[in-house]
């Protein structure tokens, strides 16, 4: 199925959740925060939201400054 991942199209399994494609994509690191179509999707949530068709997916890596 075709989503958008970081504004890039790229085609996963279907039945997939976040955390799953995450994993397969070696994406799954500590300090990383999703938006799923434009909505932060809490990390507690990764395991159960099934990536859907069409759905465009964000990820950023936390990094410390001052």
């Amino acid at each position: 199925m075709q989503i958008q991942f970081n504004d890039e199209p790229m085609q996963c399994a279907a039945g997939q959740t976040v955390n799953e494609l995450l994993a397969a994509l070696n994406q799954l690191k500590p300090g990383a925060a999703l938006a799923l179509n434009q909505q932060i999707l809490p990390r507690e949530q990764w395991r159960q939201h099934i990536v859907q068709e069409g759905d465009q997916i964000l990820l950023f890596h936390v990094i410390a400054g001052g």
